[in-house]
């Protein structure tokens, strides 16, 4: 996700109480190879930005997780935009729609 700023475009930065996607891990692949859940992406909010404000540094934080049975809590959470398979355990910004 980008912001647009005139003409320039700008990658956010990430701070506590905002809302990321969290893709999670599903489960592991069966002998014939199929799953009985893929990776998914799951609201979640910033709850630590280990780095403060140095944008160059925010590669890993902690999130709050809401997922459809329950909150998943964790830290060194890496992010990852999505292009094209989703992987799981990490974090990414919002798709515009």
């Amino acid at each position: 996700m980008t912001a647009n700023t005139g003409d320039t475009l700008t990658t956010p930065t990430p701070s506590v109480g905002r809302i990321v996607h969290y893709v999670s891990h599903g489960t592991p692949i069966r002998a014939d190879g199929s799953r009985a859940f893929t990776a998914q992406c799951r609201a979640a909010i910033i709850t630590e930005v280990p780095y403060g404000d140095d944008p160059s540094l925010h590669d890993s934080i902690g999130l709050a997780v809401l997922n459809p049975t329950g909150m998943f809590f964790n830290t060194g959470i890496p992010h990852e935009e999505p292009d094209g398979d989703l992987i799981g355990g990490t974090w990414h910004w919002p798709e515009q729609v």
